[in-house]
């Protein structure tokens, strides 16, 4: 398709019949995301609510597939880059969003940790130096004020602000420590998500990690006395390592959740669109 017959498609956006509509849009979507800054130019020119209204809807189809087949193709790939995913459930919010800007944002923060030291300290002393630099010098913050705004669940935000949630902070926690090759994973603790710090000889776990209550360390008891207060069955998956399709998981629930809090039907239908691409045999636990 030519640009002047994208541009003739765009001018019969106003036409008032269904049907020429419905031609018209599937060719547009057909395009994809390059016809999206020709469809905010057409906005940007025209006055006319009722065209307002549809290039909204179609830049909205365009964008939220993007996200979906982005999506498809993470959780079919082998690396799965929890940065990447998280990038991807972002960019459902505010597609305009850059992957090279969350770079960026986390090497400034990897930045002030110097390796040389980390590699010197014994497995609590790297946890601590970790939490000097997350939460003392880079001012991260469990966001208590506005505990279940969907804010709290995209990364971006999250880097901006440094407020978040259990799991947006745990991945940036997981996403530094990784980049050290420290022996840090993801649990997935119901209500709380954190993090644990395994033997590398023998691979048993030596303690646990609390990014949300500012790196606190804690401990197997720790865990059962607070599934026993919440009065949470046991389950090993709430003790041991989980894989990124699950901290993913968790993260796209918990904007659910936020969503649903909020009453907003629209983002909770396509946020549980999204949800179903996961496979439940991959996530190692029960949906």
């Amino acid at each position: 398709m030519t640009d002047n017959e994208l541009n003739g498609l765009i001018r019969l956006l106003d036409d008032p019949d269904n049907e020429v509509f419905q031609i018209i849009e599937k060719n547009l979507l057909g395009r994809g995301i390059s016809v999206v800054s020709e469809l905010e130019k057409a906005w940007e020119n025209s006055t006319n609510h009722f065209i307002h209204s549809r290039i909204e809807n179609i830049i909205h189809k365009i964008q939220f597939t993007d996200v979906k087949e982005n999506l498809q193709k993470w959780l079919k790939s082998s690396e799965k880059n929890l940065l990447e995913g998280a990038f991807y459930i972002a960019r459902y919010q505010y597609p305009d969003l850059s992957y090279e800007t969350l770079r960026e944002q986390m090497a400034r923060i990897k930045n002030d940790i110097w390796r040389d030291i980390l590699k010197n300290l014994t497995p609590l002393e790297q946890v601590r130096y970790l939490n000097h630099v997350i939460y003392h010098l880079h001012h991260f913050i469990g966001n208590t004020t506005n505990f279940f705004s969907p804010q709290n669940s995209y990364i971006n935000l999250v880097l901006e602000t440094r407020k978040g949630n259990s799991i947006s902070l745990s991945i940036i926690y997981l996403l530094i420590a990784q980049e050290f090759g420290l022996p840090i994973f993801g649990v997935n603790l119901p209500k709380n998500f954190i993090l644990c710090y395994k033997n590398e000889i023998n691979s048993e776990i030596l303690f646990y990690i609390n990014p949300f209550n500012r790196g606190l360390i804690v401990f197997e008891h720790n865990i059962k006395s607070f599934l026993e207060e919440q009065k949470i069955s046991e389950h090993k998956s709430f003790y041991e390592p989980c894989v990124n399709e699950a901290i993913l998981h968790r993260l796209m629930l918990n904007l659910i959740s936020s969503y649903q809090k909020l009453n907003i039907s629209e983002k909770i239908d396509d946020l549980q669109t999204l949800e179903r691409l996961f496979d439940p045999k991959a996530l190692g636990y029960e949906l």
